[in-house]
């Protein structure tokens, strides 16, 4: 079977309708960054590649430390004005941006499918969460701001690649309709059209955003620690957001810090086997890029080799590939598990990670072949990983101990409940867990003893949306917990003694 590039999803197709529907943020040769109310050419051109073939995209315009200084500025201007505008004229613009971004739906998550690689389905999905979240916010808003006040300056957000829209362009505007000017700053992997795109779709109805990109390095003593910023919203990896966290900390900055948990799915007294099976293949959604994705088991001895009957069936029925490539022209394009990392670099390091953790005493038990996925001819595929699966991989591994972000799957064999709580604990605090066993009462005996913030009971949990609430346990997670009310209250003020429920360095509140 050879495959070919659906007709009109080039690279080239979406940049020229980008050109079309916001020719203010898109030039025929690069993109902008927007401050102070403007479309600015600055900062200096970084070239960027596609994970999905390795051609390139939009450079990256990267703003100097300065120029970031005077958007947190002009910002805070924006963010005076801004909170006095009344809810119902909020609602309105929101609304609105909410009907622009509906309108452009499939040009967003084409967007997606270029610049980080999602397939098709998880990228109208990112869309269709962030817009549809954010209208049930609309909805709830008036109760949730009642006796409440926006912070003193902007939110800044700096956000990881793999949800530009459910995640980044979700929390901006939610923050904007509590009253708060937002700044939001590019991950430097991924995702810079599809930002711009939405926020020049805001910037029209009047919102007051702001993205800029650039390093990490650069920009935090703007983006972090100036003293204009309201709050400082972080999602990402431990070690950033660690040096995140003791600015923050510094300063008694408001703060939103979600970071990486190794999160782990425990077997133990288990029978439910075909239920188990439909739901490995899904933990493999978008290569396990994801913060809530489960890439370690841990599994009663005594009922493993029912567990790997089980289990292999369910990686071996994974799919991946180019998300765009299709058998003839007016196929739909292809319902795939996963395409390619976020970058060559990323695949390379975690094909040498599992190399060196087998060539240390783990055990391959499933090792894909990139000959399984499906590829355009002669496509680069160096971004691409097949689905791995290793037992027992040693302490001194990475991987037995932090989150790999990609579609490796480590098992640990354990004999005791004591074991099986200290192999599912082991990065001090995940976001989400699951502990499969038949009998409630052992579910409800040992599930408050692991450290994630949500446990599912013999199915996975997730992120969630519109009410539901979201945190992390240990170092997964610092400052204030987010999900319904709590992302409101997170960024809003109430009353002077208010303790807000999360994890913080002095005190930790579990919401009510």
């Amino acid at each position: 079977m050879t495959l070919i590039l659906k007709p009109g999803t080039a690279w080239t197709d979406a940049w020229q309708r980008c050109v079309e529907v916001a020719p203010e943020a898109f030039h025929d040769d690069r993109v902008l960054n927007y401050w102070n109310g403007r479309w600015q050419a600055d900062g200096r051109l970084l070239p960027t590649t596609s994970p999905v073939d390795g051609s390139p995209l939009a450079a990256l315009p990267r703003l100097d430390a300065a120029s970031a200084h005077l958007a947190v500025r002009a910002s805070l201007d924006q963010h005076k004005a801004w909170r006095e505008v009344p809810l119902a004229d909020r609602k309105a613009r929101v609304s609105a941006t909410l009907d622009a971004l509906t309108e452009h739906r499939e040009l967003l998550a084409l967007l997606l499918v270029w610049e980080i690689g999602k397939p098709w389905r998880l990228a109208q999905a990112d869309v269709d969460r962030a817009i549809d979240g954010v209208r049930w916010y609309v909805d709830e808003i008036d109760r949730m701001v009642e006796g409440r006040t926006p912070l003193p300056g902007p939110v800044s957000n700096i956000a990881s690649w793999n949800y530009p829209m459910s995640v980044l362009v979700h929390a901006m505007l939610v923050q904007a309709l509590a009253g708060n000017a937002v700044i939001a700053k590019t991950p430097t992997d991924g995702g810079l059209a599809c930002l711009t795109l939405a926020t020049a779709l805001a910037a029209r109805e009047g919102l007051p955003v702001t993205l800029v990109s650039g390093g990490g390095g650069e920009l935090s003593e703007a983006l972090v620690r100036a003293p204009e910023i309201g709050c400082v919203s972080f999602v990402g990896g431990r070690d950033a957001g660690g040096r995140v966290a003791a600015s923050v900390a510094d300063l008694g900055k408001r703060h939103i810090l979600e970071q990486e948990g190794l999160n782990a799915w425990g077997v133990w007294n288990y029978t439910d086997w075909p239920t188990l099976t439909g739901h490995i293949r899904k933990t493999f959604d978008y290569a396990k890029q994801r913060c809530t994705a489960y890439p370690r088991f841990v599994v009663q001895r005594e009922t493993f080799d029912q567990f790997l009957t089980a289990y292999l069936p369910g990686v071996q029925a994974v799919t991946f590939g180019h998300p765009l490539a299709v058998e003839h022209p007016d196929d739909d394009l292809p319902e795939l598990d996963f395409g390619p990392l976020i970058n060559a670099a990323k695949a390379k390091e975690l094909g040498d990670l599992v190399s060196e953790a087998i060539s240390r005493g783990a055990v391959p038990l499933h090792h894909g072949s990139i000959a399984q996925g499906r590829f355009l001819p002669g496509q680069d595929t160096s971004a691409y990983l097949p689905p791995v699966t290793l037992l027992n991989p040693p302490s001194t591994s990475p991987l037995h101990h932090a989150e790999p972000f990609g579609p490796v799957d480590t098992l640990v064999l354990v004999d005791t409940e004591a074991e099986l709580l200290a192999a599912m604990n082991a990065s001090n605090g995940a976001l989400v867990a699951t502990l499969a066993t038949d009998d409630p009462e052992t579910f409800a005996r040992l599930s408050p003893q692991i450290r994630a913030f949500k446990v599912g009971h013999s199915k996975p949990r997730s992120r969630g949306d519109r009410e539901e609430l979201f945190g992390g346990f240990g170092a997964s997670w610092r400052g204030a917990f987010v999900g319904g009310e709590l992302l409101v209250r997170a960024v809003t003020q109430g009353a002077a003694d208010e303790r807000l429920p999360g994890n913080f360095p002095d005190y930790r509140l579990q919401p009510s």
